[in-house]
Formats: C-alpha cells, structure tokens, sequence
C-alpha cells in the first residue's frame, strides 16, 4: 500500500478564514477530510502536515525522505516564492512530489507566478481550488502504479 504525506506552509491553517474570496471557504481540516476519503478510495495511506515555520517544513521532508514516503502534496503557501531551504529538501526526496496552489498563481500578483518549487514537481496543480489537494492524491496513486 503506498504511502503518501501532504505538507502545507505558513497561514494555510487559517482556509476558510482567510481571504475567503481567494482561498474559499472550506477549511484545512476539511480538505484532510476529504484528502483522506481520496485515498481511502485508491487504497493509499496518507499523512497530515502544516506549519507556519520554514525549519519545521524541512524537517518533514527530511523524515519523510528517510522514511521511504511514496510521493508527497506539496502546497509550500508562501515559501513557494521564496524557499531554496524547502526546495533543496524536496530535491532530495526519491518520490515525487505535486506542487498545489488552491488560487490561480498566475492572475495573481507578479511575485505569485515564480516557483522555486515547480521545475523539480512531478506535477504542478494550480486554481482548481481545495480540489487541487484530491487532484494531486490521485496524481501520486497514478504515478505510484496504483490507478491510471
């Protein structure tokens, strides 16, 4: 059975509070919630990490490296524009890892639109909103040989 981890950066805590008409309404535990019906359904295990600080983010990836994690849901927050720490972390991962932006990066501000995350993703999913996360478990169980 594959095991995957989703790690989510700074104020991602704060969904359904913050900036609403951006990120929407649904709240991070809601989108564990339904992280976890997904992969359930693609008889995958899956873990659960957030945090405000770059340091803890890093040492995720690390133990999830060492541990043999099968893929990863990246949704870095703001250190997406501004991490090599995380970016160099990522980079030694043996799985492959899906970047996911709930907002469309993009139409955003310019500062949005560069990720020193997405040349080393698997994948990139952005503004298809709380769904990108089940987009991306389902990316992972694709790559992971479980589901086409």
């Amino acid at each position: 059975m594959p095991s995957f981890a989703v790690l989510n950066g700074p104020n991602l805590n704060l969904l359904g509070q913050r900036e609403p008409a951006t990120y929407g309404r649904t709240t991070l535990a809601e989108i564990g919630k339904s992280c976890a019906t997904v992969a359930s359904e693609l008889d995958c295990e899956l873990s659960w990490f957030q945090s405000n600080h770059e340091g803890a983010l890093v040492d995720e990836i690390q133990r999830l490296a060492s541990d043999g994690t099968d893929g990863l849901v990246v949704n870095a927050g703001a250190y997406t524009h501004t991490s090599i720490a995380i970016r160099d972390a990522l980079s030694t991962l043996d799985a492959p890892f899906v970047e996911v932006h709930i907002s469309n990066v993009h139409a955003r501000e310019g500062f949005r639109a560069h990720s020193y995350l997405s040349d080393i993703a698997a994948g990139v999913i952005v503004g298809c909103g709380v769904q990108g996360y089940e987009l991306a478990v389902r990316r992972l169980s694709a790559l992971a040989g479980q589901h086409g």
